[in-house]
């Protein structure tokens, strides 16, 4: 089973986004790898090669047209899952310092394995957002933090801004974005330090996506981020 590169190339260049070779090659034996380990551990409902390539891949590689990654850039890609966006991001921009972070250790044994089978770097972390903000290693020290289809913005915004350095970015990638989560989730990551500088409405393959970019200008407050309970109980 070999993808389409034909039809990354093309999904992808649709929104300026620019595919080498070997990230090509790479993505191809992921998927593979993808469709192989998703028969014992449920890793993605999504095992067409096409549809990997639309909602997966191009989905993933959407982040480069309004995020600047390179050699050094330290990423954080939380609920990385099967690696959406984190490992696909790596395939393109393997020198970056990526942190790849899921609370189900089953899934990051794939990412794991993926890596590896790819000759690729990350640390693979198992363990939950909040736990990570508060520990001194992790905290405020990425250039980029983002995650994919992973809770309410308001709340993810908790788990996500207190690891973004001042000056660096989050970026979360949503689905659909209705008025009232954007409104507390902008409210939410001005609270924790950030301002939201754009916010992308794009339809990669017929369905909404938003990628919302906001810059850290100030330090979190130390209160943040709260334990799981208290933020799912009274979100920001």
């Amino acid at each position: 089973m070999t993808i389409s590169k034909e039809l990354l190339f093309r999904s992808c260049s649709q929104f300026d986004v620019t595919v080498s070779d070997e990230c090509a090659d790479r993505l191809d034996t992921y998927a593979r790898l993808l469709i192989d380990y998703n028969e014992k551990v449920n890793l993605t409902a999504i095992t067409q090669p096409d549809e990997i390539v639309r909602k997966h891949f191009t989905d993933s590689l959407l982040l480069l047209r309004y995020v600047t990654l390179h050699k050094g850039t330290r990423f954080a890609d939380i609920g990385t899952g099967g690696g959406f966006p984190g490992a696909v991001l790596l395939c393109a921009v393997p020198e970056m310092d990526a942190v790849l972070v899921d609370s189900i250790n089953k899934k990051l044994d794939f990412v794991r394995f993926l890596l590896h089978e790819l000759g690729l770097k990350a640390e693979v972390l198992t363990a939950r957002a909040e736990e990570l903000g508060r520990k001194g290693e992790y905290r405020e020290t990425f250039d980029v933090v983002t995650a994919r289809a992973v809770a309410q913005l308001n709340q993810l915004s908790e788990y996500c801004m207190p690891l973004v350095k001042v000056g660096g970015v989050f970026a979360p990638m949503k689905g659909k974005l209705e008025e009232d989560e954007q409104q507390r989730g902008f409210g939410a990551i001005a609270n924790l330090g950030g301002k939201v500088e754009k916010n992308i409405s794009l339809t990669p393959d017929g369905a909404q996506r938003h990628i919302v970019i906001a810059k850290k200008i100030s330090q979190t407050p130390t209160k943040y981020p709260r334990n799981q309970a208290q933020i799912s109980k009274k979100p920001l």
